[in-house]
């Protein structure tokens, strides 16, 4: 069974929680949000979801419990919570930018903010989802710092970048500086592709794994239970079968 590019997105973003036991998964955006459930769905059956505000629930939106803005804290201040954000920027060393473009006194646009960056990336692993890898969000340097990368995060006890996920592939930091480094490639992407894509150098191995492709199991539960409308379609517009 093929599968669409999206779906290769989905199985890459579910991965960053696999064998995480009972922390709380919070993911940010479509195709990370699909990912999480199927991980729960699948290998990570003890993940905890929310419905983003004071409550655990289950993949179909089923109330399991409460979660008190407390509880939650001390989940995110005790390396007990995997975050998968967005990033408008991101560098070689995982520094994050979503607050604005160009210099910070007289940005040339603004966005969301700093929000809870800086919290998260300090405080528990936080991997990042970019659905369109392009030079201007892979960049050489940011234009303002607010997830930390490694470069930054000396001391931190929880900090911990364990990928990226893009709509090209899959990155790390498995590296001696702790570098972005290309880790997979999404079926029928092109080494060149991702090079062409990024405004800085990464590390690259000479021999470069595709991401697994989904079971036909996992398949079934992304396009008949968790997505059967093909949103995810819309996220990563790309019609060609992989």
């Amino acid at each position: 069974m093929t599968c669409a590019r999206s779906e290769s997105c989905v199985i890459a973003c579910a991965e960053a929680w696999r064998g995480a036991g009972e922390i709380l998964a919070s993911p940010m955006g479509l195709i990370p949000s699909i990912g999480a459930r199927l991980a729960r769905l699948t290998f990570s059956p003890d993940l905890l979801l929310t419905d983003g505000e004071a409550m655990l629930v289950g993949v179909d939106g089923t109330v399991e419990g409460w979660l008190p803005y407390r509880q939650h804290l001390t989940l995110v201040t005790s390396g007990r919570r995997h975050v998968m954000m967005g990033a408008s920027q991101i560098d070689r060393f995982g520094n994050q930018n979503i607050s604005c473009i160009g210099d910070w006194e007289k940005p040339k646009r603004q966005l969301l903010g700093v929000r809870g960056a800086p919290v998260n990336t300090l405080n528990n692993p936080t991997s990042y989802w970019v659905p369109k890898h392009s030079r201007r969000v892979f960049v050489e340097k940011v234009d303002m710092v607010c997830g930390v990368g490694y470069d930054r995060a000396a001391g931190a006890r929880h900090h911990r970048l364990p990928r990226v996920v893009s709509d090209l592939g899959v990155f790390d930091f498995a590296t001696p500086d702790h570098s972005m480094r290309l880790a997979s490639l999404h079926p029928g992407v092109t080494v060149e592709e991702v090079r062409d894509a990024t405004g800085f150098t990464l590390t690259i191995p000479d021999e470069v794994p595709y991401t697994r492709e989904p079971t036909p199991a996992e398949l079934r539960l992304i396009r008949e239970e968790l997505d059967p409308a093909d949103a995810r379609a819309r996220e990563v517009p790309e019609g060609a079968r992989t």
